[in-house]
């Protein structure tokens, strides 16, 4: 059986020899890199499941490689960094992080998180029952292979977290779901986040899909309770 292979980029050697060790008794297949150059080259050739990566970085910052990571993949993304101001949380969440760890931190849960975001980002790149990967509501395409996502033919620009947030309502058409149930299965309750994220990223993806984002038709507002993914479209 293929091992999923996760990136770690941390110029502590240290720290990153004992964050592989640790991966690799759970199972893992650990590429290492010292500094941002080196980790770009691996992720662009090694195709990790998922990336450990520090924020303060020689050569390229880990700001700067997770821009160049959300270029190319959906990948989930766990950044690390000594500093714990929240200065540097919002940043990093902000370019497409999915979660945070402060420095010092427990191998073991490091481990924990890194599991937590692997059984979501599997469960969001299943194959659809509806059509394989590609899911269709008259003008609006959403491409589970590709992680695009077309309206009138014309490819629509998602975040990571948008897509999956968009992907996982229109897998579950018709369901309505509370913010807090939502931001469970994107974020996890514990992600680093605000569960008034959703209410935010709702209305990204509105404004992004829909024809009038005032009167939405494909999601909508179940007052009260929270949101559901009609699939009517327009």
């Amino acid at each position: 059986m293929e091992q999923d292979t996760i990136l770690i980029v941390e110029d502590e050697r240290e720290i990153g020899e004992l964050v592989r060790d640790y991966l690799e008794v759970n199972g893992f297949h650990v590429i290492l890199a010292g500094d941002g150059e080196e980790g770009l080259g691996n992720f662009q050739k090694h195709n990790p499941i998922l990336v450990v990566l520090d924020i303060m970085l020689p050569k390229m910052s880990g700001i700067e490689l997770c821009k160049e990571i959300r270029k190319k993949s959906t990948i989930p993304i766990i950044m690390v960094s000594a500093k714990k101001s929240e200065t540097d949380k919002i940043i990093g969440l902000g370019i497409g992080a999915d979660d945070y760890i402060a420095k010092p931190f427990s191998p073991g849960e490091l481990v924990a998180r890194i599991k937590a975001q692997l059984r979501r980002y599997k469960e969001f790149t299943k194959p659809s029952e509806q059509n394989g990967f590609l899911l269709e509501f008259g003008p609006l395409v959403i491409d589970e292979k590709g992680f695009s996502v077309f309206v009138s033919g014309k490819q629509v620009e998602l975040s990571a977290k948008e897509f999956q947030l968009l992907l996982f309502m229109a897998k579950h058409k018709g369901q309505v779901f509370s913010k807090e149930q939502l931001f469970d299965k994107i974020w996890g309750y514990d992600s680093f986040g605000d569960i008034n994220a959703v209410t935010v990223y709702i209305r990204k993806i509105r404004e992004k899909i829909e024809p009038n984002p005032s009167e939405p038709v494909y999601i909508a507002t179940v007052w009260g309770v929270g949101y559901k993914f009609t699939g009517i479209g327009g």
